[in-house]
């Protein structure tokens, strides 16, 4: 018995080093970044005038609030939100890394005296951080093709799966928050129309329209990722089944065949909607 209790007190009172921060090792992904990502030269096009800011997106663990790192052109200004924040800072691999960073499947990130995840997660207004940076149009490019909702009378016969109740909780984070925002943002535009100047310079209110293109795929992302889980490794397959979760699937799913059908759709899709991209970027 004295044994079985110094047994169990070892293991609670084990080295914190040996403690698992994340299921995935993402040393790969910074390997890759650091090798091909040459981030000296967003200082030299912004002083080029090639180009007025850049943004990356964190969520802060010990604070909750999800942080825009913005390295941009003089006069830009730090800005706070509900739950948001601007920050000026020089873009690193970091910034890159802690914005991927998934919650639980890959690890935090450490910058300045705080840790980050995914920027995804607690980012409530997408558009709010290019609107700060000055844009007056913004090209949203969606990442799911949940265009087609699933029909309310599929049943489900069985309690869902880990792996699909933490692709659904993603799932919220990534793309019903660009959705809810683009509508939003929609909504904004034709409230101005109906504004009188002086009292929109009066109260302060944003009195510039913001122009909108929005491209998502044409095809679902899960659905592609389904064609490719032979690929998924083994270890990961073990606690990711076929039938289980898609969305989880499509999330980790990073090996070769799935990244060129990504790849590939992203291409078609452009192609589809040329003649817009060329007007919307003045390409005539």
């Amino acid at each position: 018995m004295c044994g079985k209790i110094l047994a169990a007190t070892r293991s609670i009172h084990r080295n914190p080093a040996d403690v698992p921060h994340s299921l995935l090792d993402n040393s790969p992904l910074a390997s890759l970044l650091n090798r091909v990502l040459k981030l000296h030269k967003i200082q030299r096009n912004i002083d080029r005038g090639l180009l007025d800011a850049l943004s990356i997106t964190a969520s802060a663990y010990s604070t909750g609030e999800s942080v825009s790192f913005y390295q941009g052109v003089k006069g830009l200004k730090d800005w706070e939100g509900p739950h948001r924040i601007g920050r000026r800072s020089q873009i690193t691999h970091s910034h890159l890394l802690a914005s991927a960073a998934l919650p639980v499947l890959f690890p935090s990130v450490k910058i300045g005296n705080q840790f980050y995840g995914d920027g995804a997660v607690r980012q409530l207004a997408p558009t709010s951080t290019p609107i700060h940076l000055g844009a007056t149009r913004l090209l949203a490019v969606g990442v799911s093709g949940n265009r087609t909702k699933a029909p309310l009378e599929n049943k489900m016969t069985e309690a869902p799966p880990l792996s699909q109740i933490i692709g659904h909780m993603l799932n919220s984070a990534f793309v019903d928050t660009l959705d809810n925002d683009l509508e939003f943002l929609r909504d904004m535009n034709e409230v101005l129309d109906f504004v009188p100047e002086h009292v929109r310079n009066e109260k302060k209110i944003r009195a510039q329209k913001i122009e909108l293109f929005e491209i998502s795929p044409s095809k679902e992302i899960n659905l592609i990722a389904t064609d490719f889980y032979h690929e998924l490794p083994k270890q990961m397959a073990r606690h990711i089944k076929l039938d289980s979760s898609s969305t989880l699937l499509s999330l980790v799913l990073f090996e070769k065949g799935s990244c060129n059908a990504l790849w590939e759709l992203g291409h078609e899709d452009a192609l589809e909607k040329e003649t817009e991209i060329r007007e919307f970027f003045s390409l005539e």
